[in-house]
C-alpha cells in the first residue's frame, strides 16, 4: 500500500471510530468540506501535511498518534 491510500485509509478509520462524517471532520478541523474530500479522493497524489496536522487537531489526536499505526509499517517504495 502506498501513503496516499494508507493516509485516506487512517483518516476513514479514525471518522468511523469517532462516529462522525467527512463533514463533521471538516468542522471540527477548520477547514472546509471540499478539502476533506480532496484528501480522501485516493486519485490525487498530493497530501497536504497541514492539512494533514489540522485533520489531527479535529479529531484529538497528534499527528504521532495518527502515524503510530501498524498501517504504516509496510509501506510500498514510492520511488518507481
Amino acid at each position: 500500500m502506498g501513503i496516499k491510500r494508507a493516509v485516506v485509509t487512517r483518516i476513514k478509520a479514525l471518522c468511523k471510530q469517532k462516529s462522525i462524517k467527512p463533514n463533521t471532520l471538516a468542522t471540527l478541523s477548520s477547514v472546509t468540506p471540499s478539502t476533506v474530500y480532496s484528501m480522501l479522493d485516493e486519485n490525487r497524489k498530493d497530501i497536504g501535511i497541514l492539512v494533514l496536522k489540522k485533520l489531527c487537531d479535529g479529531l484529538d489526536i497528534t499527528i504521532s498518534d495518527f502515524f503510530d499505526d501498524d498501517i504504516f509499517k509496510s509501506l510500498e517504495q514510492e520511488i518507481q
